[in-house]
C-alpha cells in the first residue's frame, strides 16, 4: 500500500502526517517520540497498511510540522496533545489503536483521558507511565525540574548533540551497523534548526507534568482495561523493563514482550516488532482477519 504525505492546518499550524491503508479499515494512530518524527514509522506503516488505516503525524516543533516560535506557542505536553487531539477530530479518527513511543506516550495517554471512548487498544513501545520505568539517564532532567536555573538548563544541551542523537539509536542494539544513518541524521538536522534547541529544553522542563499525570493514566488503565501490548527494547537506556512490566499491575491481561534491542527497535528489529504487532491488532479487530 502506498504511503501518502500531507499536511493539514490545525489552529493555524501545518501538521504533517503520513497515511496508508483503506480509510474504512480499523485505524492505528502512531505517535512518535524524541528526537524523531513520523519518519520512525516509515517501515512499520507499509507492514500494517494492507489491513489497517495507519496515520502518523509529526508533533509541532518536530519533523515536517510547523515549528512556531516560543513567543506564539507554548511548548508543553498539554498543548501538543491539544493539537494532536484536534488533528484526530479533523481526520475523523473516532476509534483507533494508539501506538505510543517515548514522547508519544504522554500525548496518547492524554488523548485517552480526554476521549476514552475512542481508544480501541494501546501499543506501548517505551511509552512509559510508571515511575519504575524511568532510568537514571533522566537524573540531569530531574535536577532541572527541581531547580530550573539557567545552569541546569544549559547542562541539558548535550542531549541535543549529534553524538547523543546517534547514541539513542545505537545504544542497546545488538547490531548497530544495521541501523540506517539517515534516521538519526534527519533527526539531527531538524534539531539543529535555529530556535529548536530552546523548544526541546522547554519540553524537558515540562516533562515533569507527564510524571505528575501517571496516577491519572494508571486509573484510566484500571477502569478501561484496554487491550494493551508493551513491546520494549530490553536494552533501552532510557525506559527500562520495569516500566513495561508495571502495566500488568493495572491491566492484568496486558501482553508484555521484550526485544533484544535498544530505544529504537523499529530501526534494528522491525520484523520482530511486526510479528508482535500484527497478531495483537488482529485480536483487537478480529473482523479484519
Amino acid at each position: 500500500m502506498t504511503t501518502t504525505h500531507a499536511t493539514i492546518n490545525i489552529d493555524g499550524l501545518d501538521i504533517f502526517y503520513r497515511e496508508a491503508g483503506d480509510p474504512a479499515a480499523p485505524t492505528v494512530l502512531l505517535l512518535h517520540g524524541f528526537p524523531t518524527s513520523s519518519h520512525q514509522f516509515r517501515h512499520l506503516i507499509p507492514a500494517l497498511s494492507d489491513r489497517y488505516h495507519v496515520i502518523a503525524p509529526d508533533l509541532p516543533g518536530f519533523g515536517f510540522s510547523a515549528m512556531p516560535g516560543r513567543d506564539v506557542f507554548t511548548y508543553s505536553f498539554d498543548n501538543l496533545a491539544g493539537i494532536i487531539g484536534k488533528f484526530t477530530d479533523a481526520l475523523r479518527l473516532n476509534h483507533y489503536v494508539v501506538y505510543v513511543f517515548d514522547y508519544g506516550a504522554p500525548i496518547g495517554f492524554r488523548l485517552a483521558l480526554r476521549n476514552p471512548e475512542r481508544i480501541a487498544g494501546v501499543i506501548t513501545q517505551s511509552g512509559n507511565a510508571y515511575l519504575e520505568g524511568v532510568s537514571g539517564a533522566f537524573n540531569p532532567i530531574q535536577a532541572y525540574w527541581q531547580d530550573p536555573s539557567a545552569a541546569n538548563r544549559d547542562a541539558l544541551r548535550g542531549f541535543l548533540a549529534p553524538e547523543t542523537t546517534r547514541f539513542q539509536y545505537s545504544a542497546g542494539a545488538t547490531d548497530p551497523a544495521g541501523i540506517a544513518p539517515e534516521a538519526y541524521t534527519l533527526d539531527q538536522v531538524l534539531l539543529d534548526r535555529p530556535g529548536n534547541d530552546e523548544i526541546q529544553l522547554d519540553l524537558f522542563l515540562d516533562y515533569q507534568s507527564n510524571v505528575a499525570l501517571y496516577p491519572a493514566i494508571q486509573a484510566w488503565l484500571r477502569s478501561a482495561n484496554p487491550p494493551l501490548l508493551a513491546a520494549w527494547g530490553r536494552n533501552d537506556p532510557f525506559f527500562i523493563e520495569a516500566g513495561a512490566e508495571a502495566f500488568r499491575r493495572d491491566v492484568p491481561g496486558a501482553e508484555i514482550a521484550f526485544i533484544e534491542a535498544g530505544h529504537f527497535p523499529l530501526e534494528s528489529n522491525l520484523q520482530e516488532m511486526v510479528a508482535l504487532i500484527r497478531p495483537f491488532l488482529a485480536r483487537v479487530f478480529p473482523h479484519t482477519v
